[in-house]
């Protein structure tokens, strides 16, 4: 069995990092909305729906639940929505635990190390067990499907060369490595790794298990890096993530706006980040398993500027990059990928408290790439 530890911190720019430490509950917000964030009329998927995509992709083909019933609007699990490329500040500083800190005209504050993103589609859901499902018939126990030499790219970035290594200027992407991931070390998706020892695994061993509208959790990243790669994507950038999360240059408080996250599941499916969980209850309560994990888009009115859901809170995310701090700027369609000991994971999950609610770069976790998270899961990124 592979291990399923997570490394999880707060980094802050004035400190080091360190353990969750235990947090107060968000307070629900007025409702007001400052019109420089941006916030849209708090509907599920709330951007244009004309920019809504689904491909042929293989982890929906067979049809079914997890694979064509996401959301209120039972739609495919597999819809893609466009994220407009442009430039913003990957840390910056909003209300934080209360206290307000916006500049006069209620924007952000504290902006630095900027970021250039080009045009890329995201998942509007994050990737489901029945999803998952399909890729580990697909792999067979090793036996079938192991991604090819240099595939998993963002071809669409920098004359197809991918994005270029902040961690070393000038190199670029190599995508996946066949010579040395393709083996069991690395793949395993079994029933019993993703499993991973843990009551909140959301993966069952048959369909029968009833979970396969809740998000895949215990996948390793590289499980995670090769599943995108099957089913057509790549893995998003940590830049990628950061800036479909916080809305672009509008900088959002949260991937929603400026209104509190609450404790009804509306916006986030959280907890208080020592042991107690809003999800099913809406109250706090000890947090027991896989139950207190939602299906995907049960936050709707969580949807990001592009109608992404779920981009914080529920599971949290792997990213593409290596995990160092701090990054080197500016970075235009960059990621760090120089190795290093950790992955970047972001967006927090249904345990974590509402401080990991928040986009910007400062409130980072990481994660050994080769242990799956019990609450780690992942969305894919594509070409646009």
């Amino acid at each position: 069995m592979k291990p399923w530890g997570l490394v999880v911190a707060i980094v802050s720019c004035a400190g080091a990092c360190g353990d969750l430490a235990p947090e107060k509950p968000a307070q629900p917000g007025d409702g007001g909305n400052d019109a420089r964030l941006g916030d849209s009329a708090l509907t599920e998927g709330a951007s244009d729906a004309s920019e809504a995509e689904t491909r042929p992709l293989p982890s929906c083909s067979a049809g079914g639940p997890g694979l064509t019933n996401c959301g209120a609007r039972q739609e495919s699990c597999c819809a893609s929505l466009k994220v407009d490329g442009g430039t913003y500040y990957r840390t910056y500083d909003m209300e934080v635990d209360g206290g307000v800190v916006l500049a006069a005209d209620g924007g952000p504050t504290g902006e630095a190390d900027p970021a250039t993103v080009s045009t890329f589609r995201l998942d509007k859901y994050l990737v489901t067990v029945g999803r998952f499902r399909q890729f580990v018939s697909a792999w067979k126990g090793g036996a079938g499907y192991m991604p090819a030499a240099g595939s998993g790219k963002h071809t669409h970035v920098n004359n197809g060369r991918g994005l270029e290594n902040s961690g070393s200027p000038g190199t670029y992407e190599m995508g996946w490595d066949a010579t040395d991931w393709n083996s069991t070390t690395y793949l395993d998706p079994t029933d019993t790794n993703l499993a991973c020892g843990s009551p909140y695994t959301t993966w069952t061993d048959t369909t029968a298990g009833g979970h396969e509208n809740l998000p895949i959790t215990c996948v390793n990243w590289y499980e995670a890096y090769a599943f995108c790669i099957w089913d057509g994507g790549f893995l998003p950038s940590e830049a990628e993530w950061e800036y479909a999360a916080a809305g672009g240059k509008q900088e959002r408080q949260y991937p929603w706006g400026s209104t509190g996250p609450g404790t009804t599941n509306q916006y986030a499916v959280y907890g208080d980040g020592n042991g107690s969980c809003y999800y099913p209850s809406r109250s706090l309560a000890a947090c027991t398993g896989a139950e207190n994990i939602a299906p995907v888009g049960t936050a709707a009115l969580g949807a990001g500027l592009w109608g992404q859901l779920d981009m914080v809170g529920e599971v949290a995310v792997w990213n593409l990059d290596w995990f160092v701090y701090p990054y080197l700027d500016p970075c235009v369609d960059c990621a760090y990928l120089t190795v290093a000991s950790y992955r970047v994971i972001r967006g927090g999950d249904f345990k974590t408290g509402p401080s990991f609610l928040l986009p910007p770069k400062q409130l980072g976790n990481f994660g050994v790439p080769l242990n799956g998270g019990l609450g780690i899961g992942f969305r894919c990124g594509r070409t646009p």
